[in-house]
């Protein structure tokens, strides 16, 4: 079993950047697709992209296109949401997320498929 705790969340101003890191202590890392999720305070919690086992398939949602990148390393158990001209409607915790798939080339957009989940790391844009 994965458990998955999430770093590199804090406050920055809007047209800046962070790195969100996410490090998985299970055995089995390289048998999930990950995600990062994130919740706005009043809002859903909602998908913002997810990378396959291989690391080959990447996929985002639309508002993050261009400034967040997702990227993994099985090597070192770990995950990164690397994120750029933050904007303050990006406030919120944002989760990453182990999904158990066969597949080396699958992920997923659904908060159902993915199991273990993180605590979560607040990032807060000001204007």
């Amino acid at each position: 079993q994965e458990q998955l705790v999430e770093s590199g969340g804090g406050l920055v101003q809007a047209g800046g950047s962070l790195r969100l890191s996410c490090a998985a202590s299970g055995r089995t890392f390289g048998s999930y697709a990950m995600g990062w999720f994130r919740q706005a305070p009043g809002k859903e919690r909602e998908f913002v992209a997810a990378i396959s086992r291989s690391g080959f398939t990447k996929y985002y949602t639309d508002s993050v296109k261009g400034r967040f990148t997702i990227s993994r390393d099985n090597a070192k158990n770990m995950v990164y949401l690397e994120t750029s001209n933050l904007e303050p409607e990006d406030t919120a915790v944002y989760y990453c997320a182990a999904d158990p798939t066969v597949s080396f080339s699958r992920f997923s957009t659904r908060i159902v498929d993915y199991v273990h989940w993180g605590q979560g790391t607040q990032v807060t844009v000001s204007s």
